[in-house]
């Protein structure tokens, strides 16, 4: 089973940093819309999702010889009320700019991707089990 690592550091109140094994760093922010400097855990959850499902349908596009002018996945999740604040519904729009394809072909490639090779979809409908402990330092 293969393993991967973040670590995630407070900067400040509402701020995060995180920091994967190869030293790659993103911002997160927990502040209010308007007070917004970086993408929050959730938002970074359906860019997840997103990013994950092109990358797949992409290649797939180019290996039929598809010409790619531009692609785009405008992800938008409904979250429940109350707290935890979790992902009810998940859609995600896939528009490809082409001149020579067409949305049959494109609508496959996009199933393929999302249900058979992307991880972070199949991460939200697996079971996954959780743990944690706890350390202090003076």
């Amino acid at each position: 089973m293969a393993k991967r690592n973040v670590t995630v550091r407070m900067k400040a109140d509402h701020e995060y940093e995180a920091v994967n094994a190869q030293g790659n760093i993103v911002q997160i922010d927990m502040y209010d819309p308007e007070e917004k400097k970086a993408q929050s855990p959730m938002d970074m959850l359906l860019s997840a999702l997103g990013s994950c499902a092109s990358v797949d349908a992409v290649l797939m596009m180019k290996k039929k010889r598809k010409t790619i002018t531009d692609f785009i996945v405008e992800v938008v999740g409904d979250r429940s009320e109350g707290v935890p604040a979790f992902y009810t519904d998940i859609h995600m729009k896939f528009i490809l700019i082409s001149p020579d394809a067409n949305e049959e072909e494109f609508a496959k490639v996009v199933a393929l991707s999302v249900e058979k090779y992307c991880s972070v979809a199949s991460s939200l409908k697996a079971t996954i089990s959780f743990s944690s402990e706890v350390k202090t330092k003076q």
